[in-house]
């Protein structure tokens, strides 16, 4: 498979905490890629690395082998990546059809994403930020739709507060995308719906990577009594001092 995007030794620190621990992580062409892991666990640090939204305090980002590290987001937005994010994927304070315009070429149609998700064309008119969790889903989704020269898509827990339903249509766009375009996915568990193209699947652990294979390898040791369980930090002895109080946590 050819690697379209990829991180290479990548460490991204939030303050004091490094949230990836060094991790390599290619994105192939025509293939779903999905970054598995709990809240924490470095996944969304990862797609925003890709992404650019999130700097790098070590390693690389490459782009078909260039080293594309220091390019900021919208230039990497401008070379055909698209990010949707899992928070503040909308802009609340435009109506649904200004934000569906705004990703499309000036006076370009909006019919591709009423298409895919009809339930947005009785809402053109509504603000943003009134819709539903589910609803501003579908109208942030859209952004892939209408990304007609995307090469890269990202997106950070796709179908979160959908119906099942429209879930399941959503992962069908999304396999359907994957068959030309690089797409990776962050997901805490590993979607039943994903078909006919290739899941690779990347599974992260307090900043590392604990699995990489395909989607039907990490579905046979998922459960396996002899995979290697998740290392728990270690128990602080009587003689260390008391650990100061914790700040914010920084998301993932």
């Amino acid at each position: 498979m050819t690697v379209e995007l990829s991180l290479h030794a990548a460490r991204v620190r939030y303050g004091p905490l490094e949230a990836l621990h060094g991790i390599d992580l290619p994105v192939p062409v025509a293939a779903l890629t999905v970054l598995l892991g709990r809240n924490g666990s470095g996944r969304t640090t990862a797609l925003r690395a890709l992404a650019g939204t999130v700097a790098l305090s070590a390693g690389s980002v490459r782009r078909r082998g260039e080293d594309v590290t220091r390019l900021p987001a919208h230039a990497r937005a401008r070379r055909g990546l698209c990010y949707v994010p899992d928070l503040q994927a909308v802009y609340a304070g435009l109506t649904v059809a200004d934000n569906l315009a705004l990703n499309t070429s000036p006076g370009g149609p909006i019919s591709p994403a009423l298409e895919a998700y009809p339930e947005l064309r009785p809402l053109l008119p509504r603000t943003a930020g009134t819709l539903s969790g589910g609803e501003q889903r579908m109208l942030a989704l859209s952004r892939v739709v209408l990304a007609a020269r995307a090469r890269v898509v990202l997106v950070d827990e796709p179908t979160l507060g959908m119906s099942p339903q429209v879930a399941a249509r959503t992962y069908a766009l999304l396999s359907a995308l994957g068959t030309t375009t690089a797409v990776v996915l962050a997901e805490q568990r590993l979607p039943s719906l994903l078909a006919p193209v290739p899941v690779l699947v990347h599974e992260l652990d307090r900043g590392r990577i604990v699995f990489t294979g395909e989607a039907s390898e990490h579905s046979r040791t998922a459960n396996s009594p002899t995979r290697r369980p998740r290392t728990p930090p270690p128990a602080p002895t009587a003689a260390a001092p008391a650990a100061p109080a914790p700040g914010p946590t920084p998301s993932e």
